[in-house]
């Protein structure tokens, strides 16, 4: 049996391929396909919204658990699962309604069973309540993955990155395939909360540690991990914009979410013998990210690797480890996904009206697209670490938490990428804004409204929680101190 929310989104898959048939059958398959897919999304997002309070209370827990052999595998909601299911879904409802004018008719019904059943997996993902259950719907999370970056594949770009993206995610997969063998090995469950009461009682076992580095390499991979984020800018550069969005803001984000679970739910009881790599991958990431955005002209390469340098500062907070420094870090991965999800779309958009997603040849387009530029500049300006819009808070919670635990070195070398990613923020917002019309951003147009809407959606919440952040911290404090922490 599965939660509602699960089995809405399992039931809407397979109902997809029938919508496409009567669709077919009215010839309205283009039109109906992409309003059956947001409609679902709709719901979906609304019952997450509607559970929250009441699990975060600890009035409704939804859970199933499996029947024999599987005695040890279950499904749970609990605060963390649905604050990164609600992230999930209110991305992919708006790069949904995003792709509604952009899919060709005749790949429509592939292109949204696709979306749907990769938002399935994501919030499978953080629902599993022990390691089997996880990894079937990662397992199916990677396969939509892989399906999306090639979904293109009339052009070399899509397949060449798809094919490098199979090949680095199958070896992560296959390191957690042999870090559950060893745990299995030796506890005799995979079950999560088992697991931390066992592992809490072995010491010194080199197994253990294997264990946590091979899960570190397979989750961190997904995450965009420095040095295993090769694959992620070629992914997001050849993937239709839509789906670099739902990439970077959420797909991404299940890896992080993955880490925080391994260290502060399964192993917490040996994180004291992990901060310190997991503060030097974190450190190694914010720069290889950074660095290297600030050398591309093309503004999908460069948002793939700000992503990077944003999975960064992510593992700085966790690489901290207290508490403050925690919510810190699920307060950025929701900052980071609405910012990133906010120019993907916008470049998708400057891709559709101008046909380039070079920043030099979009210069000054903020006079033909003035309400996609506004947005996009909004972005850029959060990236910056702009106050009063949400990344600046989230970040600012980060390097507190890091000057208030003694790890002032970390706190500093993430001051200085905040630095790295002012300079090239400011720069998109130089060209958009101030350099003189080209050819091609003088002959751009604004985007149909279904493209606008979602856009101005995310800016509206970019401003949203940079005046109003209160809330949301004190959320993510909540849900820290009920699940993650625990030192």
């Amino acid at each position: 049996m599965f939660t509602p929310l699960l089995g809405v989104l399992a039931v809407s898959v397979l109902a997809t391929p029938l919508i496409s048939l009567l669709g077919e059958k009215i010839r309205r398959e283009g039109i109906l396909v992409p309003i059956y897919a947001v409609s679902v999304l709709i719901c979906a997002f609304l019952l997450s919204i509607i559970y929250f309070p009441g699990i975060m209370r600890g009035d409704i827990v939804l859970a199933a658990y499996g029947g024999p052999p599987l005695e040890s595998s279950s499904i749970k909601a609990d605060g963390l699962s649905v604050y990164m299911a609600s992230i999930y879904l209110g991305i992919c409802l708006l790069a949904s309604l995003f792709s509604s004018r952009i899919v060709a008719r005749s790949k429509v019904a592939a292109y949204f069973s696709i979306i749907l059943g990769m938002a399935t997996a994501m919030v499978g993902v953080v629902f599993s309540e022990d390691f089997f259950t996880l990894f079937v719907f990662w397992e199916a999370m990677c396969i939509c993955s892989y399906t999306l970056v090639s979904f293109n594949k009339e052009r070399e770009e899509s397949i060449e990155a798809g094919y490098k993206y199979l090949i680095m995610s199958s070896a992560g997969s296959i390191s957690i395939l042999f870090a559950l063998s060893f745990l299995y090995g030796l506890t005799g469950t995979l079950n999560f909360q088992s697991l931390s009461e066992s592992l809490s009682q072995v010491r010194e076992d080199p197994i253990v540690h294997i264990a946590v580095l091979m899960l570190l390499v397979g989750f961190g991979l997904q995450a965009g991990m420095a040095p295993f984020h090769t694959w992620l800018p070629d992914a997001l550069c050849a993937a239709p914009s839509a789906v670099s969005a739902i990439f970077s803001a959420c797909t991404e984000k299940t890896g992080l979410y993955c880490l925080l679970k391994v260290l502060f739910v399964i192993f917490n009881s040996h994180y004291k013998d992990w901060h310190i790599p997991i503060a030097v991958f974190a450190v190694l990431t914010m720069f290889v990210g950074n660095i290297s955005a600030l050398l591309q002209d093309d503004l999908k390469r460069l948002f793939a690797y700000s992503t990077i340098a944003n999975t960064g500062y992510i593992l700085v907070g966790t690489a901290i480890g207290t508490s403050r420094a925690l919510a810190g870090s699920l307060f950025h991965i929701l900052n980071h996904a609405i910012v990133v999800a906010l120019l993907f779309l916008c470049v998708g958009a400057f891709i559709r009206q101008a046909r380039t997603r070079s920043l030099r040849e979009i210069a000054s387009i903020r006079h033909t697209m003035p309400l996609t530029s506004i947005a996009f500049m909004i972005g850029a300006l959060s990236l910056a670490t702009f106050p009063v819009l949400n990344i600046f808070w989230s970040e600012l919670m980060i390097v507190a938490a890091g000057l208030e635990a003694g790890i002032a070195w970390l706190s500093f070398l993430m001051i200085i990428n905040l630095l790295f990613s002012a300079v090239y923020s400011l720069r998109i917002i130089q060209w958009v804004a101030v350099k003189r019309m080209t050819y091609i951003s003088r002959r751009a147009r604004e985007a149909p409204l279904p493209m606008v809407i979602p856009i101005l959606a995310l800016a509206f919440t970019v401003i949203l929680i940079g005046v109003y952040p209160d809330p949301f911290q004190r959320l993510t404090e909540t849900i820290v101190e009920a699940i993650l922490y625990s030192k």
